[in-house]
């Protein structure tokens, strides 16, 4: 989930409530990851995360997961947020690869064991080469698979049948955390989807998971090609984050608004493609939109 900011920079914690309430009671959202980095969490201060959470759990927290995004560089950091995120009421943790400083397998083993023992939460790791710098090797997912607590992984690195070897021999469940192979990580056996796309298009992501699991897969498939020109929107043309804001901004939902530095807002160019795109989509946008603005 996007992270809503004020005018003045500050967040927006009503508005992250009532973006919350959206994507559960509108978009079919089962949880929401709080604090990842589609939430700008490298730009938000550790006390703005855990309000942000508790706004999120208030508003959401009986009928959805919330799982707060605690993954940093720093191994004692990361164990300070995920006390931090327990004890603001989250029901799970979303832990990223160290990023920049390149650990090797067994420093990425002690990370996560670390992470993991922290709390009582249970554990997703987030498995993304392409901006850690480093994978979680398979070998290292079938160690990480033995401690309880560390159940889930986030994939964003692409490997079907690596994960596949590693779902056969453990009890990870995987989510998918790239939307541009959504589909074919249903097909080897992925529980669902931690998205991006879903700030638009969630309850069409989540009839995908049902007509798959119900064995319609040319329903799945259909879903699926409806849905690239959103994806290539979002996923492929600028920064996630800065996609969906704009998207939102259209939509005239909150969470459009400004983005912390180093980000920025999206030219007026990107955001007329944008339209054009969710459009053929089949996503709805208005075309007089008065944004909701926080009091």
């Amino acid at each position: 989930m996007v992270t809503p900011f004020l005018p003045d920079g500050g967040v927006d914690y009503d508005g992250a409530a009532r973006l919350a309430t959206h994507l559960v009671d509108e978009r079919r959202h089962d949880g929401l990851v709080v604090n990842g980095t589609t939430g700008e969490s490298p730009t938000t201060s550790d006390d703005e995360k855990q309000q942000l959470l508790r706004a999120v759990i208030d508003a959401v927290g009986d009928r959805a997961v919330i799982v707060a995004g605690a993954g940093t560089n720093h191994t004692e950091h990361t164990l300070k947020l995920a006390r931090e995120a327990e004890a603001a009421g989250a029901h799970a943790l979303l832990v990223v690869t160290p990023y920049y400083n390149k650990p090797p397998q067994e420093g990425l083993i002690r990370h996560f064991t670390a992470v993991a023992d922290a709390t009582a939460l249970p554990a997703m790791l987030y498995d993304i080469p392409g901006r850690a710098g480093v994978p979680i090797e398979n070998a290292t997912l079938m160690r990480l698979a033995e401690h309880p607590r560390i159940i889930a992984v986030k994939d964003a690195k692409g490997d079907l049948f690596g994960a596949s070897r590693v779902m056969a021999e453990t009890d990870l469940v995987w989510y998918s955390g790239d939307d541009n192979l959504n589909l074919p990580w249903l097909s080897v056996g992925a529980a669902g989807f931690v998205s991006v796309i879903g700030h638009v298009v969630g309850a069409e992501l989540h009839e995908m998971i049902d007509a798959y699991r119900a064995g319609d897969i040319a329903r799945a498939l259909e879903i699926h090609r409806r849905l690239l020109p959103v994806v290539a929107a979002i996923m492929t043309r600028t920064q996630g984050a800065i996609a969906v804001k704009a998207a939102l901004n259209l939509l005239g939902l909150p969470g459009g608004g400004p983005l912390r530095a180093p980000l920025v807002e999206a030219p007026p160019e990107f955001a007329a493609r944008l339209r054009e795109d969710l459009t053929i989509g089949g996503v709805k946008v208005p075309e007089v939109v008065i944004p909701e603005v926080s009091r």
